[in-house]
Order: C-alpha cells, then sequence, then structure tokens
C-alpha cells in the first residue's frame, strides 16, 4: 500500500506546465512569452536581476495573477480547486495574524484545507516543536521563515512554491532553510524556487531558468548550464579567476555586470 505522503506523486508526472506566458501592467511588458515544465519531485529554480519578472512569473504559476496571455497546467488541467488544495505558498512578504503562537499559526491555516499533515508532524518537518508555545512576534528571522514554510506546508502539497525565502537570513539560518527544503524535496513534494543566492540555486534546484526583461535567458541543469558556457568540467577546473565557474559567473554572463537602476 502507498504511504500516504506519496499518494499522487508520480516523479515522471509533468506536474505543472506554462506555454507562452505574457503580463502587461498597462504598457510594461513583465513577462514576455515564458514557458516552462516542472516534473514531479524535483526542484525548479528561477533566477534573475531585480525587476525580470520572477516574481509576476511565479504569481501567475500560483493563481495569484492572471496572465494576459499564456496557459497554465496542473496535471493537463487548467488551475482549479485541485491545484488550490494541493499547492504550497510561501510567500516573498506575509503578514502573519499577531498574539498567537507557532502551533496556534499553524492550526489556523491548517483548518483552511480538505487534506492536512497532522501539526505535530509539520512542526516537526520544520524543527519548530521546541517554539510551538512562542509567540510570533517573538521569533527571530530564520525562526519566521520556518513558521512561514510550515503554513505553506499544512495542506502535504504536492507543489511548493517558495519566493526567495532566505533573503536577509544569516548564513547558518539559510543553511538550515536548505536542509528542510531538501528534507521536503526527499518526500516527493515538486519545489519551484526564486531565489539571488546562486549556491543556493546549485544546492537546491535539479533545473534553473536564468531571465531577464521577461524572457528565459537560458535552461537546464546548474552543471550542464555552466559546462554550456564555459566548458566540460567548468565546475571543477579553475577559470580566469583561479577558481572553479560557478552560477554567479554564469548569470552576470548572461544578464550583465552593469549596476541597474
Amino acid at each position: 500500500m502507498e504511504s500516504a505522503e506519496n499518494v499522487g506523486r508520480n516523479p515522471a508526472e509533468c506536474l505543472l506546465e506554462a506555454h507562452g506566458l505574457i503580463k502587461h501592467y498597462g504598457k510594461v511588458v513583465a513577462v514576455n512569452g515564458v514557458s516552462l515544465q516542472l516534473q514531479g519531485g524535483t526542484c525548479f529554480g528561477l533566477l534573475g536581476p531585480n525587476g525580470a519578472g520572477k516574481s509576476t512569473t511565479i504569481e501567475m504559476l500560483e493563481g495569484v495573477l492572471p496572465p494576459t496571455a499564456g496557459t497554465i497546467l496542473y496535471r493537463g488541467q487548467s488551475l482549479g480547486p485541485r491545484f488550490r488544495q494541493e499547492a504550497g505558498i510561501q510567500f516573498q512578504r506575509t503578514s502573519l495574524q499577531e498574539f498567537l503562537t507557532v502551533r496556534e499559526t499553524v492550526a489556523l491555516f491548517h483548518g483552511l484545507y480538505e487534506h492536512t499533515l497532522p501539526i505535530d508532524e509539520v512542526l516537526r518537518l520544520c524543527a519548530l516543536e521546541e517554539l510551538a508555545g512562542r509567540d510570533n512576534k517573538k521569533l527571530s528571522g530564520g525562526q519566521q521563515q520556518r513558521l512561514l514554510l510550515a503554513v505553506a506546508l499544512v495542506n502535504d502539497p504536492a507543489i511548493l512554491f517558495l519566493d526567495e525565502p532566505t533573503t536577509g537570513l544569516d548564513p547558518q539560518a539559510r543553511r538550515a532553510f536548505w536542509a528542510l527544503v531538501q528534507g521536503i524535496k526527499a518526500r516527493g513534494t515538486t519545489v519551484m524556487l526564486s531565489t539571488h543566492y546562486m549556491d543556493e540555486a546549485y544546492v537546491l534546484c535539479d533545473r534553473i531558468a536564468i531571465m531577464d526583461h521577461g524572457r528565459f535567458l537560458t535552461e537546464g541543469t546548474p552543471r550542464g548550464l555552466l559546462e554550456e558556457h564555459f566548458g566540460v568540467g567548468a565546475a571543477e577546473r579553475p577559470g580566469p579567476e583561479g577558481r572553479p565557474y560557478n552560477l554567479e559567473d554564469l548569470f552576470l554572463k548572461l544578464t550583465g555586470r552593469d549596476l541597474r537602476a
């Protein structure tokens, strides 16, 4: 018998796909023809400068923003009630209800879904057991991010959206968050991640896309893209700066080194 945590999770399945996504804000074209596929059980990373269209793209995929043009399919169907029940979202900015403890906050969101994980399991997955009775306002930045992740996991999502989840965290908190995401991915959850941290993308993502001016500039596996742009073994052999190439080198090569307005 298949375990509850893996029901409906087929690693070979194309869980979410988008074709020709376009988003206009008046005369501004924020996203211009983005297409992608997310395979079950993988992590897809979206990288790009500020204003590249990352958050707008993710918000369309989440069903938060309607696209001006293009299609989004979840398990081969238009986004609908099933998607809303099976998706977990950790927004870039979220205000939590005041005067609630960590456990009470998780319980509040727990009651909004038909299928859920036990609250104690959610707290364990996000390393919040010892903080369960603490007031939300008394959490550190890293602890708040773990709580927001817990809120996104209460419905045991098949697909999890993380929009720059570690921005502003210290290195220790950031690495701890990586470990949480790797554990969630090991459960078969598909992850869509946007980040400005190239090392984060390299560690967590099976595939990445770098976008700018609303378009994808390149897409592939992190190692594969380094070899495509810098040669075989680029991630191991020293480059011109005396160290192996990394995703930051690729990012700067494709998007430029000039400071953006």
